[in-house]
């Protein structure tokens, strides 16, 4: 990634912190993209000499996202709200979905420059999806949003996702009053769903990761699979529920990892 890509525009440079790594950019990186520098570099590979296999961890769960966006189209939802949806690289949502229903529609959200500003340059020209540099806390500003607003209808079905999100809020409680309240938002039929980073996998230590990801700007909170399921509230879970991303349904075509410390679930969010 370099500081006179013609996709940043000036603003969006002054915000750029060089002095910390980005979740975002370090996990473009343990994916093999380039949108990432120096400072995201070193610090992933300090959390790949601790626990060799988080890029594994982190194709898990891209592979995943696949599945995910696959078995919503299969179900009938064709709309998508993503939020933190990070640095764009091969097999994103839109790219997953439109190639399934050439008229799905994808509204991507995050808050990190250069993942808005990559989302913008590869979305330009595409009428059906999206990128609102937004934060996610702000549940109202998001859904209220003419990036989502005016591609999303809310009184059809989406698919919420937080995919390898809600890791970065650090209280479980507040973070699932923050999941109820973009549940609440979405219309009947709406489905969430969901990755998270665990300490509960035997060999991948989770823990340890997220202990060593301090040195980002956003650092990981692992939770183990009650904490995580205690964010879905009393959702009804789609078939396996709650496991590990890469037992999460996956296809003969598929190549998984054994191992992935990541967790992954698809809920109904109609609780009442």
């Amino acid at each position: 990634m370099a500081l006179d890509d013609p996709s940043m525009d000036p603003g969006e440079l002054a915000e750029l912190d060089l002095s910390s790594a980005s979740a975002a950019r370090v996990y473009d990186y343990w994916l093999g993209g380039a949108n990432n520098f120096a400072v995201d570099r070193e610090v992933g590979e300090k959390i790949v000499g601790a626990v060799p296999g988080v890029p594994a961890a982190a194709r898990a769960n891209r592979s995943f996202l696949r599945r995910a966006v696959l078995w919503c189209a299969a179900n009938g939802i064709d709309q998508f709200l993503d939020l933190g949806s990070g640095i764009p690289t091969v097999g994103n949502v839109h790219e997953v979905a439109q190639r399934g229903n050439p008229h799905a529609r994808v509204a991507y959200v995050d808050n990190e420059p250069v993942a808005v500003a990559h989302s913008r340059n590869l979305l330009r020209g595409d009428s059906r999806t999206t990128i609102l540099k937004g934060d996610l806390r702000n549940v109202d500003e998001v859904c209220s949003a003419p990036e989502v607003t005016d591609l999303l209808d809310f009184d059809r079905p989406i698919a919420l996702l937080t995919l390898l999100v809600l890791q970065y809020f650090p209280d479980t409680a507040h973070t699932a009053e923050l999941v109820r309240q973009y549940w609440e938002r979405l219309p009947a039929g709406s489905v969430h769903v969901l990755s998270h980073i665990t300490a509960d996998d035997p060999v991948i230590d989770g823990r340890e990761a997220a202990r060593l990801s301090q040195a980002m700007t956003t650092p990981t909170h692992a939770r183990d699979h009650d904490e995580v399921l205690a964010l879905l509230g009393n959702a009804r879970l789609v078939d396996p529920g709650l496991v590990f991303a890469q037992n999460w349904r996956p296809s003969e075509s598929d190549v998984e990892p054994q191992h992935s410390c990541v967790y992954a679930a698809i809920a109904h969010t109609d609780t009442k």
